[in-house]
């Protein structure tokens, strides 16, 4: 709206608010200083103005975002460190139970990473098996969500590749050591534990 059809509507000369477009390649923070200038000539109060831009509000929300992105990040690596001690947990009680399976297998024949590989193997889909009902869970919960606010829900391919790798890596890391355990075990002692 022009200044003059402006001051039809308000008796005084100060306006709640001025919405200015610039030229594409101009400096929005140096066109910013120069309106406060010029207004703080014109009314010698300048705290009484504020710019707003819309890259400032673009950078506030995207920190907003990175800020989330990292929070939920970290509570995701909490998960699959605890879900990681799970795994290592049931695989050490398996391990303790077939512990004279193992001592028979290795008395066959068996060799140390025959065994090893069976323990990790058995992490590995115990891990994949968990990753798979998260991604089931996660999707029934967005897809909640998103007809509770009438959103459009968009499943990347990217991401579920990365959760079962995650998965596999879970189950790796945290079935070495019960695998190693198995595979140590003497066949002796193995053959004799009640």
């Amino acid at each position: 709206m022009p200044l003059t059809l402006a001051s039809r509507y308000y008796v005084n000369d100060r306006y709640p608010r001025f919405m200015i477009q610039a030229i594409e390649a101009m400096d929005l923070n140096n066109l910013g200083e120069r309106i406060l200038n010029l207004l703080e000539r014109r009314n010698k109060d300048r705290s009484m103005y504020r710019i707003f831009t819309r890259e400032r509000e673009y950078n506030q929300i995207f920190t907003a975002i990175s800020l989330l992105t990292a929070t939920i990040g970290g509570i995701a690596a909490i998960s699959l460190v605890v879900g990681g001690i799970g795994i290592m947990n049931i695989m050490l009680v398996s391990v303790t139970e077939r512990t004279r399976e193992i001592g028979v297998r290795k008395a066959l024949g068996a060799r140390r990473g025959v065994i090893l590989l069976q323990f990790l193997v058995e992490a590995v889909i115990l891990s994949v098996l968990g990753g798979a009902i998260g991604l089931i869970l996660g999707t029934l919960i967005s897809l909640g969500i998103v007809n509770i606010f009438g959103l459009r829900l968009i499943i990347s391919l990217k991401s579920i590749a990365a959760a079962f790798i995650f998965s596999i890596i879970v189950g790796i890391i945290f079935g070495v050591y019960p695998a190693n355990k198995a595979s140590k075990l003497s066949p002796i002692d193995a053959l004799r534990y009640e």
